[in-house]
């Protein structure tokens, strides 16, 4: 084993026992969970909701939530983070389905104001890791990189995606799991 996948190991089995002790009601342990993993969920929600304070008050109820649930926790199914993130994200879908809608503008007029910098995505990933999600991506058709893109990174529902593609919520769902099989596939060392 590696000595960052090592680490990583160690990490999250340390964050296990800290939800561990927070589910039997030791505050200092939820304190050092907090501490490991606030600016992890903060960028999560922040990426979804764009808008600082009102991602700084789903990140308090997230937390609320983190401290009720923590004795739900089962490291069979998740890493800690990752079952972390999973709430953080529901969260931040749930406040961004309760906003008033806004005005809808064509997706062609995006078409004039297309930016050829680096995705929004692309600070938050590094290095080798950025090179091979890329080119996971690259080996897809279009439309399905773009729906990975639009329910991964921009945290847009199944839904609400389905409805701006004009198509069945099942359609989508196909797109995204053959593409992420297939990607997968290319990030494994293989193809699908």
């Amino acid at each position: 084993m590696s000595a960052p996948h090592q680490a990583v190991t160690a990490g999250a089995a340390e964050l296990a026992r800290l939800l561990q002790r927070a589910a039997e009601g030791d505050t200092a342990a939820f304190q050092a969970f907090y501490d490991r993993t606030s600016t992890k969920l903060f960028g999560v929600i922040l990426r979804i909701l764009v808008e600082r304070q009102e991602s700084e008050d789903v990140l308090q109820d997230v937390y609320l939530s983190i401290w009720r649930k923590a004795a739900t926790f089962d490291a069979a199914k998740a890493s800690p983070i990752t079952w972390a993130a999973t709430i953080a994200r529901n969260r931040a879908i749930d406040r961004l389905r309760a906003r008033p809608p806004r005005s809808a503008v064509p997706v062609e007029a995006a078409y004039d104001l297309a930016d050829d910098g680096p995705a929004q995505d692309a600070g938050l990933l590094h290095g080798e890791d950025v090179r091979r999600l890329t080119a996971a991506l690259a080996t897809l058709e279009p439309r399905h990189a773009a729906a990975i893109r639009a329910c991964y990174f921009d945290g847009v529902t199944y839904d609400e995606l389905a409805a701006r593609e004009q198509v069945p919520v099942g359609t989508l769902k196909s797109w995204v799991r053959r593409g992420l099989m297939r990607m997968r596939g290319h990030l494994d060392g293989g193809e699908a």
